[in-house]
């Protein structure tokens, strides 16, 4: 049995779930937010198979699309504020950041 921990953006998040479940994937949500950007993030918490993974990780990574976004960077800390000018940025956002983790024990009371 596996553990599959999935960190996608909250805009992929509701195609995610619907994905999962029409393929009997049982998956919890919970809200995160991302540190580098600062934005909300959805992250799954898949428990399945091994034998099921693969097809898992399929549907992450077919509803789990990255983007680019113009953001505006923060101030620099501790740095001299007056001269920093903040010019929008482009970075690319989505995707999904997965990590399977194996289970020793599982228990369902």
């Amino acid at each position: 049995m596996k553990l599959i921990v999935a960190v996608v953006q909250d805009q992929d998040s509701n195609r995610l779930s619907a994905a999962l479940t029409k393929s009997d994937f049982r998956a919890t949500k919970l809200a995160s937010t991302g540190g580098f950007l600062r934005s909300g993030n959805t992250t799954f918490l898949i428990g399945t198979d091994d034998s099921l993974v693969e097809k898992a990780l399929d549907l992450i990574r077919e509803n789990c699309r990255s983007r680019d976004q113009m953001v505006a960077p923060v101030s620099p800390m501790g740095g001299n504020a007056d001269s920093y000018i903040p010019y929008p940025v482009e970075v690319e956002v989505g995707g999904a950041t997965v990590f399977v983790l194996p289970i020793e024990h599982f228990h369902h009371f």
